[in-house]
């Protein structure tokens, strides 16, 4: 508190120098420092002031130098300095402080400094007015060792130097030698002076001591407002906030008035509380004795409608409050931008700017978060422009917001170059960037930045290791987010839940779901988004009855499910063929969890009835879908036509498609599948010579394996891999050995019009083949062999691999673009259900 009421320590002083007025201690000033600019500002003075007849009155210049000082004018002080000086008259020591005092409150701190040495006698008051000039000037260290000076000259300890060096030693950081100041004030008898002791309850508050802090309250003779308010502060500042509100109590029912730092600390309280209607009360109080137009008191008001979640109740507090401060409407920008209403936030700051308010670091900060989300590129830029000409381009706060612009809206050249020329990093300016290209879809240079944070000795967050991770997930990058797994054991962050969400959905991106399950079950708790990672993860590798024992479980724990967990169920039930249990869970979505059905639901109902045969129903839901169908929706109903080869609802999904987005790859490759199927060659060239004429290209098929941190590419046909002998030496062995078991070529994979030979030719050189041939040259027998595919993994491959994992006895894990397979002892873990 002793930081929230420095103004009643001058005034304190001001009335002790008074006090001490009828000292007749006389003292000269030296003939030192008097410049012509100082002559010229006498003779300025002279010429507008009434000065003191002919015989030197100290008495008159004291009181002067007083209304200077209640005046905030310096110069005219300056001038009646010079005055005195010119004069040669001499100054009793009363007057002498009151000369300090002024250049202390001017923050004219070389002069006093320069009056203080030249004084030829100086009392404990003279050295309490420098301390505190120091204080407030933040030179703490020089403060002290003036607080050492004073008792070394044997000056007398009152309670207005220990409230000074407490001050001195909280501003430091210092709070733990207030033992030591505590002990020397207890034997000076100054620990029961109110003014003594709320210091001291500063001191223990800043240091976390409660329990003393009250023990000094209590020990505190004649309890004022000042006392009571630092009480309430200590409590609510130290998080022992029904204490906070108790202290309150019984301060209004002892009589006291609260202050407006009475209000701000019990506040302070109620948010901590969540008692918003107490806070709500605490409100009512402060309009009656007009307190909300204090800035503390309106600032915590804002703070305590906008946590309580009413922002509009918010904006009316703002309204009443006054304005001309720069940190209210910092506050509700931030909280607007924080909210996601970013048009509101953008909105304050044009009408800050027309009140004429100057705007900081925080409020640039927290404007140019408002324009990340709504991906604001020329407003952005717009503020980047006012930034650099108003000189806060290098304000760490500023540049990493502006980053994340960037960043959001696409343009990860510009944030990387704002990082190269940013002068000061922290851990937010590399999280911002490993962030930026995660979203981008950069996982690799997300991974490199990681690495580069960490030889910077830069020390990585949840934010870092809950990102790097998402980037391993996406490369499917299973030893580097096994490291990064390490790396957080070894900090604890493997604790934090968002880090433990982020390795199951890596693990279970990477294909090893079992992982996934070992820390799901280690977690000490679990929140919703630990049980869609592990739900969806489980869907994804096709285990679609593991997952929705996980949901029952999850609903047994009481823990309500949201959109994202019946996504995870409905694709369960999609990759498994449960279509009763599918329909019983989208229903009981609306009735008993009130959730209404967004497109991904929908899409998954559509795929699974069209996938069972239920084309008809499958249409018939996309027509009771109560928006506009999206391209996902007609997709799925068209890779349900392909199963099935029905060509003319085919045909007509992947028209609605190719409206909706006429260079849809996908819906062409699909429909020319569909004709190919059907021996229809004629529509087939029919749609590869519209997708030619549109420019649209087929992804070619590109199958990736890691082997020693190195990640080896192979395409369809792959000629150019300079191991390319012995892989074809590989496949020629394999061919061979599952033909014995039972293999037979499934030539309709092949949807092209050539003979059989070549069909079969075609099907060896698949890239996930090529890619499988060469890890089991290169990684060790028994090791797992993990395969990731661009595609949707082909009938014969699919065939082939579960018969190859059974000769060679080894697991292989391939990551198609719908899901993850385990092919192990002949058997896939689909269930031939893909």
């Amino acid at each position: 508190m002793i930081r929230l009421f420095c103004h009643r320590t001058l005034l304190s002083r001001i009335n002790f120098a008074t006090h001490c007025g009828n000292s007749r201690a006389w003292v000269c000033f030296p003939r030192r420092h008097f410049s012509a600019q100082a002559a010229q500002l006498a003779q300025q003075f002279a010429s507008s002031t009434e000065l003191p007849s002919s015989e030197f009155d100290f008495h008159a210049y004291a009181t002067m130098l007083q209304d200077c000082i209640r005046n905030a004018d310096p110069t005219s002080g300056k001038g009646l300095h010079c005055e005195i000086l010119k004069r040669g008259g001499c100054l009793d020591l009363f007057a002498y402080n009151v000369l300090l005092n002024m250049y202390v409150k001017s923050e004219l701190l070389c002069d006093a400094v320069t009056l203080f040495d030249e004084m030829p006698e100086r009392n404990t008051i003279s050295f309490v007015t420098l301390i505190q000039g120091y204080a407030q000037s933040l030179r703490f260290t020089e403060g002290v060792e003036l607080f050492v000076r004073l008792h070394r000259e044997g000056h007398e300890l009152n309670p207005f130097v220990f409230s000074a060096i407490l001050k001195m030693l909280v501003g430091m950081g210092w709070a733990e030698p207030g033992w030591t100041m505590h002990a020397c004030i207890w034997k000076l008898g100054h620990d029961s002076n109110a003014f003594v002791g709320t210091a001291l309850i500063d001191a223990y508050s800043v240091s976390g001591h409660v329990a003393n802090a009250r023990k000094v309250f209590d020990g505190i003779i004649c309890k004022d407002i000042v006392s009571w308010s630092g009480m309430v502060a200590c409590y609510s500042e130290n998080g022992c906030f029904e204490e906070a509100l108790e202290a309150f109590s019984q301060m209004r029912i002892t009589g006291f008035k609260p202050n407006n730092f009475t209000f701000a600390g019990v506040l302070k309280a109620c948010l901590g509380l969540e008692a918003f209607n107490a806070g709500k009360s605490v409100h009512g109080c402060a309009l009656k004795t007009r307190y909300e137009q204090d800035l503390y008191v309106g600032v915590a008001l804002l703070e305590l409608y906008t946590k309580s979640g009413d922002i509009d109740d918010a904006q009316r507090a703002f309204e009443e409050i006054p304005k001309k401060d720069v940190i209210p409407w910092s506050f509700m920008i931030a909280r607007y931008a924080q909210s996601g209403r970013s048009e509101e936030a953008v909105d304050l700051f044009c009408r800050m700017r027309q009140a004429f308010v100057v705007p900081n670091q925080f409020t640039f900060a927290s404007l140019l978060q408002a324009c990340a989300t709504m991906e604001g590129l020329v407003l952005g830029k717009q503020i980047h422009s006012h930034v650099l000409k108003v000189g806060l381009c290098s304000d760490v706060f500023v540049s990493n917001a502006l980053m994340d612009v960037y960043a959001k809206c696409g343009r990860m050249g510009n944030s990387m170059d704002l990082f190269l020329e940013s002068p000061n990093r922290n851990d937010v300016t590399w999280n911002t960037m490993i962030v930026g290209y995660v979203q981008s879809g950069d996982g690799e240079q997300a991974l490199k930045l990681f690495l580069n944070m960490l030889e910077y000795q830069v020390q990585a967050t949840e934010v870092t290791y809950s990102s790097v991770l998402r980037a391993s997930a996406s490369l499917a990058a299973l030893d580097s987010g096994v490291q990064i797994h390490s790396s957080t054991v070894k900090t604890f962050y493997d604790k934090n839940i968002v880090v433990a969400n982020a390795l199951i959905d890596m693990y279970a991106k990477c294909g090893s779901i079992k992982d996934a399950r070992l820390i799901f079950d280690m977690l000490d708790e679990r929140h919703e988004v630990s049980w869609n990672a592990m739900i969806s993860g489980y869907s994804m590798h096709g285990l679609g009855r593991e997952a929705l024992k996980l949901f029952e479980m999850m609903q047994k724990m009481k823990c309500k499910p949201n959109k994202l967990t019946f996504v995870g169920v409905l694709s369960a039930c999609s990759s498994a063929g449960l279509l009763d249990q599918a329909q019983t869970y989208f229903n009981s979505m609306v009735q008993d969890y009130s959730i209404e059905p967004c497109i991904e639901h929908y899409t998954c109902m559509v795929w699974l009835l069209g996938r069972s045969g239920h084309l008809e129903k499958a249409v018939k839901l996309i027509e009771e879908i109560p928006f506009e169908p999206s391209v996902m929706v007609w997709r799925a109903l068209l890779g349900a036509c392909v199963i099935h080869n029905d060509v003319d609802l085919g045909k007509m999904s992947a028209q609605r498609v190719l409206e909706m987005d006429p260079q849809d790859e996908a819906a062409h490759v699909m429909l020319s599948n569909i004709y190919a199927t059907a021996k229809r060659w004629e529509n087939m060239a029919s749609v590869r010579k519209d997708m030619k004429r549109k420019g649209v290209k087929k992804e070619p098929g590109l199958s990736w394996i890691e082997n020693q941190g190195i990640v080896h590419y192979f395409t369809v046909g792959d000629t150019l891999h300079p191991d390319m002998k012995l892989i074809n030496g590989m496949l020629d062995s394999l061919n061979m050995k599952i033909r014995k078991a039972g293999y037979v070529p499934n030539r309709n994979a092949v949807l092209l019009d050539v003979d059989d030979d070549e069909k079969e030719r075609l099907l060896w050189v698949h890239s996930e083949r090529l890619a499988l041939a060469y890890g089991l040259i290169k990684t060790p027998s028994g090791r797992p062999i993990r395969i990731i595919k661009n595609l949707r993994i082909c009938v014969d491959c699919h065939a082939a691999f579960k018969l190859i994992s059974k000769v060679v006895r080894r697991e292989i894990i391939v990551r198609d673009m719908n899901r993850f397979h385990h092919f192990q002892y002949g058997i896939c873990s689909c269930g031939d259900y893909w």
